[in-house]
């Protein structure tokens, strides 16, 4: 397990290795940079509040969920999809903040991801009980482009796992600040949150806050 109990805001950066193209970006994003982020998220939610959507199957999910960007992530009984509008508004989402895009840039370009242009963030809020079971990221149409994934508030128990199901997982211990990196030959590999760890973050309470920048289409 890769974890670092123990690491404060003003820890340096550290980098681990999960693959040939997927890296854990410890500490990567400063407190000032956090603390704007988390004023944007708010500014976010308040025009598409966060939601508990259903799976295909009926299933309601653990973990609330919105976006920013040209196109937002929705599932609900016709499937697993991008669309360019809230279907509960009938509006456009809000565009991904300039601070976000840039930071996202930089930790793309950390794992040799240099034309990353995201025009989707995933907004992702889970509490002590929320879970993300194990799965791919496959719904965008651009599987060339990499995931990049922000972590804010309380840490997170993060599996990293292999191409099949079923393979063996690496358990990360994501703490605020940490950012994911993964693509070409890893951009398919399963992933999951395990769990979230008990207590009250300084700025977000009992939650933690997860961002997942994608490239749905080549062009925008």
């Amino acid at each position: 397990m890769i974890d670092d109990l123990f690491r404060s805001p003003q820890t340096r950066r550290m980098i681990f290795k999960l693959g040939d193209n997927a890296l854990v970006l410890q500490n990567f994003l400063a407190e000032k940079q956090t603390q704007a982020m988390i004023k944007d998220i708010i500014n976010i939610i308040n025009i598409v509040p966060f939601r508990y959507m259903f799976t295909p199957s009926g299933h309601q999910m653990s973990v609330a969920m919105t976006s920013c960007g040209d196109f937002g992530w929705i599932t609900d009984n016709k499937g697993y999809r991008y669309t360019r509008v809230d279907p509960l508004t009938n509006t456009s989402w809000p565009k991904i903040p300039s601070s976000f895009y840039r930071l996202a840039c930089q930790a793309a370009e950390h794992v040799g991801f240099i034309n990353f242009k995201p025009n989707a963030c995933l907004i992702n809020e889970y509490t002590e009980t929320s879970k993300m079971s194990l799965h791919q990221d496959k719904d965008e149409k651009n599987l060339n482009a990499p995931i990049v994934s922000f972590s804010l508030g309380l840490p997170a128990l993060f599996l990293w796992g292999g191409l099949n199901k079923s393979d063996k997982v690496v358990k990360v211990r994501l703490q605020h600040g940490d950012v994911v990196v993964w693509g070409g030959v890893d951009r398919l590999r399963f992933h999951s949150i395990a769990s979230i760890a008990s207590g009250s973050h300084s700025e977000l309470g009992r939650k933690r806050i997860n961002l997942t920048f994608r490239q749905v289409q080549r062009s925008f």
